[in-house]
């Protein structure tokens, strides 16, 4: 049922949201900081743990453990890939979008912030990003979405988000139920002051690049296919890169466990489950 709030009602919940908002955001010892020049520095071929190419239209997991990094790049053109995560020991944690964004007060994923579980620990930290467009709220296509958008859909070269992730935990030994919400990388998605979902392309620029640096022993799923928004009328997702490279212990004062009081407490949750 559909409950019509009063003017006066949903002013007074805004006041309340961002005297919240005002607290959480007091504590602030580490500014955060711009975006990460381009383009990405090389990587030492002896710090290469692995290197997959995931064609347009696929999927790909693997396990990371602590403190290895994922770079996820856009070495041959714009694409947008969807990720899932969960704790390689206990899958039934994984990766909370909406907490994500709660505690951190922003849907604006970039260099400084961090990723949770769905237990209060921190799954990923963002250590370098050159964008900052990232898709926190609507998820990946569904073969829905892809019938409105392209001619042909139902073929098997037009494939999508949600189908792929199926497939992915179905290899993986785990159930349909245990797929989070998925966030999408490169996804140049913002809202307007009505609510509505805005695709700004402008956002995105060719060579861009995100590197996730894992906070726990990990199963990372990726898939490759094009957003809901994504306002090309021809299916043609480019390959992505994904690069996992050895893991190198976090300085005490590391940008990512000390930005934002919710990263200091999410880091406090890890140690106490590592206990």
């Amino acid at each position: 049922m559909h409950i019509r709030r009063s003017p006066e009602e949903i002013a007074a919940n805004r006041a309340r949201y961002e005297e919240h908002q005002k607290k959480g955001l007091e504590f602030a010892p580490t500014a955060l900081p711009g975006k990460s020049e381009k383009p990405a520095p090389a990587i030492a071929a002896d710090q290469v743990l692995h290197r997959e190419v995931i064609p347009g239209g696929w999927y790909w997991a693997t396990k990371v453990r602590k403190n290895e990094v994922l770079r996820v790049s856009l070495d041959e053109g714009f694409s947008t890939v969807t990720v899932v995560a969960w704790n390689a020991a206990e899958p039934t944690e994984r990766l909370n979008l909406p907490d994500t964004v709660k505690v951190q007060w922003t849907t604006g994923l970039g260099k400084g912030r961090v990723i949770l579980s769905d237990m209060g620990k921190v799954m990923f930290s963002v250590t370098e990003d050159s964008s900052g467009a990232h898709d926190c709220l609507m998820g990946g296509s569904t073969a829905s979405s892809n019938a409105k958008k392209y001619a042909g859909a139902n073929g098997p070269d037009i494939r999508n988000t949600r189908d792929n992730l199926v497939k992915m935990t179905t290899k993986l030994g785990l159930d349909k139920r245990d797929i989070p919400a998925a966030l999408a990388l490169f996804a140049p998605v913002r809202v307007d002051a009505d609510g509505k979902f805005l695709w700004k392309p402008e956002l995105i620029s060719e060579g861009d690049y995100i590197e996730l640096r894992a906070e726990m022993d990990m199963i990372v799923g990726f898939s490759n296919c094009p957003h809901p928004l994504d306002p090309n009328p021809v299916y043609a997702p480019n390959p992505v890169t994904v690069t996992r490279i050895k893991a190198v212990e976090p300085a005490a004062d590391d940008l990512c466990r000390t930005a934002t009081a919710e990263a200091v407490r999410g880091f406090e949750n890890n140690v106490l489950a590592d206990a």
